[in-house]
């Protein structure tokens, strides 16, 4: 059977079987990657992984399972396990699938994969690394052509279609000199063409670079409040928390969320615009549609400042009575740029942090952060100057976004998401 015609004999299946509601979506994907290891090729491999998810409601109660075999004996024990779960679940209004809308096939293909282009280009990285970067040691190199083939039907009538194509880098690195060696640290970047080498990607020249700086490092002289320059390569300590801890199901279904009253009001400084872009031209295979079988469109979470949509799902939405958003493509972050360069902001800043990475434990509800400030360095005066070692940074989001001191008009792209440095205020720095 084909693609469709595994989704429609599951969903036929299901509905026999007694579901009021259903919905299925069948992915055939195919990853061929080469891996280095030691600065040297070690293995070239090609990936296929077929995966079918079925989603039953009945009565109110929701059955689901997920497979890796697309054949009918493998789909009928499916069905039956999915069937049993929602009849043994405990009902909930709230569950349900996407109404009838407009079937849509989207592609995103880029023509397939190109291998020896994709070779060439590893190649060419390693050497350039290499030469420029001799200290630079490589723990872990995957570069990799992703495809994938989706197909989402449900009981309603809704069907969409997508065809998805994309090149990947992941690496893993360190710094090391005679017996120094620094922090580990990660690239990861999706690319829609192989054009352009992969040294040119993102931050990630900037990351080796500063790499090698942080073979010195000192502590920060003393405890201080002071400021931070969170870069895009550090997404995950501002963008991440508000998605984890106030926007998404789980904070607002628990109401645990100090936004869940908010809808509407100023939660930030009117410098801060926050979308979720699957759409955006920088943006590489963002999201079509949505697992809920709703088409994806881009939305503003918060705009000037104001909060303008939570990111709820339908399960979500109707659980806690808002709207669903626009796309549940949680990666595909933007932050509108300011009018501020990024040489400015540090110029402004007499004593703070310029923030990379953070390793820390899961912000709490009440939006208090507390970590190491990894991979990052002191700004003194208006200048960046030594690298930092194991510095304890804290400080409360929601309270830091009240007043951002300045958004850059620098942004940057790594095919995931498109941001700006962003300044924070207030922050507790630890270093002796």
């Amino acid at each position: 059977m084909n693609r469709n015609d595994v989704a429609q004999y599951a969903l036929e299946k299901l509905t026999a079987s007694g579901a009021d509601k259903a919905s299925v979506m069948v992915a055939c994907g195919r990853k061929e990657e080469f891996n280095v290891e030691a600065g040297k090729f070690s293995l070239l491999r090609t990936l296929f992984n077929d995966a079918l998810s079925l989603k039953a409601i009945h009565g109110g109660r929701k059955g689901v399972a997920s497979i890796n075999k697309l054949d009918k004996d493998s789909i009928d024990k499916a069905v039956a396990d999915c069937t049993a779960l929602a009849e043994s679940a405990t009902p909930d209004e709230a569950e349900d699938i996407a109404e009838k809308s407009e079937n849509k096939s989207f592609d995103q293909s880029i023509g397939g994969s190109n291998m020896d282009g994709l070779f060439a280009r590893t190649k060419d990285f390693l050497e350039q690394l290499g030469d420029e970067y001799p200290k630079i040691i490589l723990e872990a190199l995957i570069t990799h052509f992703n495809s994938a083939q989706i197909t989402y039907m449900n009981s309603n009538g809704v069907e969409f279609n997508e065809n998805r194509e994309f090149y990947q880098i992941s690496t893993g690195f360190t710094a090391k000199e005679g017996e120094v060696a620094t922090s580990l640290n990660f690239f990861n970047a999706k690319l829609p063409s192989l054009s352009a080498p992969f040294m040119d990607t993102g931050m990630l020249r900037t990351l080796l670079d500063e790499a090698v700086k942080s073979l010195d490092t000192r502590l920060a002289d003393d405890k201080f409040v002071g400021k931070i320059i969170v870069t895009p390569a550090c997404s995950d300590l501002i963008w991440g928390t508000l998605l984890n801890c106030f926007l998404t199901d789980r904070p607002l279904i628990d109401g645990t969320s100090r936004w869940k009253d908010s809808l509407g009001k100023k939660v930030a400084d009117s410098k801060l615009t926050m979308r979720l872009s699957p759409h955006h031209p920088g943006i590489v295979a963002g999201e079509r549609f949505t697992a809920d079988g709703y088409e994806s469109h881009d939305f503003d979470i918060i705009r000037d400042g104001l909060l303008k949509s939570f990111a709820l799902s339908l399960y979500g939405a109707r659980k806690t009575g808002n709207l669903r958003a626009g796309n549940t493509d949680f990666t595909s972050i933007e932050v509108t740029p300011g009018d501020t360069p990024l040489e400015d902001m540090i110029r402004g800043i007499d004593k703070g942090i310029l923030l990379n990475r953070f390793s820390g434990g899961a912000p709490s509800p009440s939006g208090d952060i507390s970590g190491i400030a990894k991979n990052s360095f002191l700004i003194e005066n208006g200048k960046v100057t030594d690298a930092l070692s194991e510095t304890m940074i804290s400080f409360n989001i929601i309270d830091a976004l009240q007043n951002i001191p300045a958004i850059s008009a620098e942004r940057c792209t790594d095919g995931i998401s498109v941001l700006p440095w962003c300044c924070l205020d207030g922050v507790t720095i630890s270093g002796k």
